[in-house]
C-alpha cells in the first residue's frame, strides 16, 4: 500500500475513541521496526521525524524516499502516513514540497496572531496537495537543568480559532511533557481536554506519549485524542537494549561486531515497544477491500 495522508483515518479514531500511533523515526532500522510493527497488528501508522532527524537522515526528500522504499520491499499493506513532527513554517513548507503526506506546523512560539496567519498559509498550501495539517496551541512541557516545565494550558478560544483555519489535527497542551517524565509530574489536566473535546471536531493529538501512564493514556483516547506522540520510549528501549548486547560481549564474538547484527536487538526492542503502546491505544485493524486482497 502506497503512502496516505491522515486525515480520514484519525477522524475515523476520534469517532471510534481508539487511537493512532505516531511513532518518530531516526533511521533505517527504527522505519522497518516501525512498520513491521504495524503490519503484524494490521493497524494504520504515522512514521514521523522531526526537523532535527530529517537532517541527521539527510532531508526531508530522503526520509520520504526512505520510508515509501521500505514500504515497498516489506510488502507492508498496512495504510501509513509520512508525517513531519514540530516542524516551524519553512520546514512544513520544505516537507510538502518532499512529498509527505501530512506536517505539523509548529507556531506555539509565535505571537498567537502570527501562528494564526502562518497556519492558514500552510493549510492552503498542504490541502492544495491533498497533505493533512496538524497545529499546535499551547506549550509541551519538559525539563531542563532540574527545573520542571509543566506545559502551558492551550487557551480553549485560541484552540477553536485554529481549529477554524481548517486544520486536520489539534495538538493542545495539558500538562504533557517531551522526554521522559519526572517524579513530581503532576498529570493531565483533563478538565481542560474535556474543555477542548467540547468545542473541537477535529481530532485531537497528544504529544509527549513516552512516560504517560497507561491509565491516563486510555482516558485521554476516550475524550478525543486519536493520535498518540511516541519517541522516548523507543530510543530508551533501543539503547537498553543495545547496551545489553555489548555488555555481554556478544560484539566481540565471531561477526558479533557486524552493524546488521549489533543493532538488531535494539531494533527488534523498538518493535516490541511500538507492539505493546499500539495494545494500550485500541487501534482498529485495516479491513481490506477486495481489489487489496
Amino acid at each position: 500500500m502506497s503512502l496516505v495522508h491522515g486525515t480520514e483515518l484519525f477522524a475515523a479514531a476520534r469517532k471510534g475513541h481508539y487511537a493512532i500511533g505516531a511513532f518518530n523515526t531516526n533511521n533505517l532500522e527504527w522505519t522497518r521496526a516501525i512498520l513491521g510493527a504495524a503490519q503484524e497488528l494490521n493497524v494504520p501508522v504515522l512514521i514521523q521525524t522531526s526537523m532535527g532527524a530529517a537532517k541527521y537522515m539527510g532531508g526531508y526528500e530522503l526520509c520520504q524516499q526512505l520510508v515509501e522504499a521500505t514500504i515497498k520491499s516489506m510488502n507492508i499493506t498496512v495504510p501509513v502516513v509520512m508525517h513531519l513532527d514540530h516542524g516551524n513554517y519553512e520546514a512544513a513548507k520544505a516537507a510538502i514540497a518532499a512529498g509527505y503526506n501530512s506536517v505539523m506546523f509548529d507556531g506555539h512560539d509565535l505571537p498567537f496572531a502570527e501562528n494564526l496567519e502562518k497556519t492558514k498559509e500552510i493549510v492552503a498550501l498542504a490541502h492544495a496537495k491533498g497533505i493533512s495539517v496538524e497545529a499546535e496551541v499551547g506549550s509541551i512541557g519538559g525539563e531542563e537543568d532540574g527545573v520542571v516545565g509543566e506545559g502551558e494550558l492551550a487557551d480553549v478560544e485560541e484552540a477553536k480559532q485554529l481549529a477554524a483555519t481548517g486544520i486536520d489535527f489539534l495538538a493542545a497542551g495539558i500538562g504533557n511533557i517531551h522526554g521522559q517524565y519526572p517524579a513530581n509530574w503532576k498529570g493531565l489536566h483533563f478538565d481542560r481536554l474535556q474543555e477542548l473535546a467540547n468545542v473541537i471536531e477535529q481530532p485531537l493529538v497528544l504529544h509527549g506519549g513516552s512516560g504517560i501512564p497507561q491509565a491516563q493514556v486510555e482516558k485521554a483516547i476516550s475524550m478525543g485524542v486519536a493520535k498518540l506522540n511516541i519517541n522516548t520510549e523507543c530510543q530508551l528501549a533501543f539503547a537498553k537494549a543495545t547496551r545489553e548486547y555489548i555488555e555481554a560481549g556478544k560484539d566481540q564474538e565471531g561477526k558479533g561486531f557486524d552493524p546488521r547484527k549489533l543493532l538488531a536487538p535494539g531494533t527488534k526492542a523498538i518493535e516490541d515497544t511500538v507492539k505493546e503502546i499500539i495494545g494500550w491505544m485500541g487501534t482498529k485493524p485495516v479491513k481490506l477491500v477486495p481489489e487489496e486482497l
